[in-house]
């Protein structure tokens, strides 16, 4: 078996290091952020989230608000109101799971 360099050692120790860290603010932005998703997240769990920021984005930033509300025909407070409807399901009701 082949001795390795100190290079080497450092090297994987670094990597060592790196993985961890990567993998420790990847952990912090998942418990931070619910919409950054993990490795079981369904495609509708997925849109589910897409559509919620979207909506409450909009809601949330009055000159969008106003600019859907015009374009609607609509007053803002009913697009406000409508879009915050629209968040508590806002891809219809979740897919039927298979039982296995």
């Amino acid at each position: 078996m082949a001795e390795r360099t100190e290079d080497e050692v450092i090297d994987g120790i670094w990597n060592g290091k790196l993985r961890y860290t990567a993998n420790t603010q990847l952990e912090h932005l998942h418990a931070r952020y619910t919409g950054t998703g993990h490795a079981d997240l369904t495609k509708y769990e997925w849109l589910t989230h897409q559509h919620r920021d979207t909506l409450s984005s909009i809601v949330g930033h009055a000159p969008l608000l106003s600019y859907l509300a015009l374009a609607d025909g609509e007053a803002i407070g009913r697009v406000k109101f409508e879009m915050t409807e629209r968040m508590l399901q806002p891809c219809g009701p979740p897919p039927k799971k298979d039982e296995e």
